[in-house]
């Protein structure tokens, strides 16, 4: 197990930068430069624990997936990143084909399953977001809805809300079924669906849900973790909306449901490569996880990582989808391609 952190890696990397100096020297502060799509109080907790662990300061770039992964591309061996991390296998995939990740071998990263990781060693997986379906509890039976496929009988027009086509969510949702299945089978699913809607798609998966909750629809399709959010917000409103639908994991009997990512990998051009590596074993050590599980209500990668969150708790078990995340990323042109033909707005 090469979990460097918080034992062996903070031993040697205080040794580095905390060693008293020889009089009139000073001793040199590392850091790790960190490209991040995420804003998460979560991760702001991680960057201070690493950096109490390591003495290793987390330099932050906070943008969104595109706006970093056109940052790096423009900046080229300029760029000062160390990490680019950023959620969505497709993102992550943009930036993998535009050559922005150094090849690393994460496979000896216990606990990470295989899938998780890029088969090639650009990325690896550090927490994951299931995408669900949320139903009314007062208009819809538990049990009629079991699977994804569910959604495009016509029983259901009028009455599903979810996010537009450009929502990268529902691309890789939609890529994850053109693996499974082929694209002509995806595309009578996503026309189905567009042909379902209660209303013309808009906002966030939060929306989504507050819709079922105002009766606008009686079916979202949302990931996990947004759902968490408004059950265990300080917000009465939210934890209403949220008391107003319950949960479905699709495909239990199939594929299993399916699963999301954020990832993170070192730049091609990181000044500092071997920061970088500590810090990425650092997002999946337990501490870190049981954060990423508490704090964001995502699921850690490291399944017997060890958490207190009774909503998510709530919704284990489940099988999600075993499929390799790449090929999320590797379809997600065709998705676009099927949601633009079948005219989802």
């Amino acid at each position: 197990m090469r979990f460097l952190i918080p034992a062996l890696a903070a031993a040697t990397a205080l040794t580095a930068c905390s060693q008293p100096a020889p009089s009139g020297e000073e001793t040199e502060t590392r850091s790790v430069n960190l490209y991040t799509a995420r804003h998460y109080a979560s991760d702001e907790a991680v960057y201070a624990a690493f950096t109490e662990a390591t003495g290793i300061e987390v330099n932050v770039l906070q943008a969104s997936g595109d706006q970093l992964i056109e940052r790096v591309r423009v900046d080229g061996e300029r760029s000062p990143a160390d990490i680019i991390l950023t959620v969505d296998a497709a993102r992550l995939f943009r930036a993998e084909e535009a050559g922005l990740f150094a090849v690393s071998d994460f496979s000896d990263i216990e606990g990470v399953a295989a899938n998780m990781i890029d088969p090639d060693g650009h990325w690896i997986a550090f927490a994951s977001r299931a995408r669900v379906i949320a139903y009314s509890n007062d208009r819809v039976e538990a049990g009629e809805i079991t699977s994804y496929a569910d959604l495009a009988d016509p029983r259901w027009a009028g009455r599903i809300c979810v996010r537009s086509s450009g929502n990268v969510y529902n691309q890789s949702l939609l890529a994850g079924m053109i693996a499974h299945e082929g694209e002509a089978a995806a595309e009578a699913w996503a026309a189905a669906i567009a042909a379902n809607l209660a209303r013309e798609p808009q906002g966030g998966d939060r929306d989504q849900l507050r819709g079922i909750a105002a009766g606008e629809c009686d079916v979202a399709i949302t990931n996990h973790y947004y759902y968490a959010m408004m059950a265990r917000s300080n917000d009465e409103a939210d934890r209403a909306v949220a008391a107003a639908s319950s949960l479905v994991f699709p495909n239990q009997d199939t594929t299993g449901t399916h699963v999301n990512i954020s990832g993170a990998g070192i730049a091609a051009n990181a000044p500092n490569a071997e920061e970088a590596r500590i810090f990425i074993e650092y997002l999946l050590a337990a501490d870190s996880q049981r954060k990423f599980a508490e704090m964001t209500n995502e699921f850690p990668v490291i399944a017997d990582t060890q958490w207190d969150n009774d909503v998510l708790a709530g919704m284990l078990p489940f099988t999600a989808d075993s499929i390799a995340i790449d090929a999320l990323g590797e379809n997600n042109a065709a998705a676009q391609r099927v949601f633009d033909r079948v005219d989802w707005p």
